[in-house]
């Protein structure tokens, strides 16, 4: 799932991230991909923050760091 995320352009990245129950699935999913993919501890403990209900407000600002700098938060 993360390799189709970062496929798209950074305005459907951004809007997936902006609606808010897509954005924490799309967060949720890609988030435990590239764990599962790459491992580390900084990606465990991001993965955990998503699944929970602050995933949200996450998914929010990975809306904005993807518009600025083409990549999630703390990727």
């Amino acid at each position: 799932m993360d390799k189709w995320f970062h496929k798209q352009s950074k305005l459907v990245q951004a809007i997936l991230l902006l609606i808010p129950v897509v954005n924490w699935f799309v967060e949720v999913f890609v988030r435990w991909s590239a764990f599962l993919k790459k491992g580390g501890a900084v990606r465990l403990i991001v993965c955990i923050i998503v699944t929970l209900p602050t995933g949200v407000v996450l998914g929010w600002l990975d809306a904005i760091w993807t518009l600025l700098f083409n990549k999630l938060l703390l990727e």
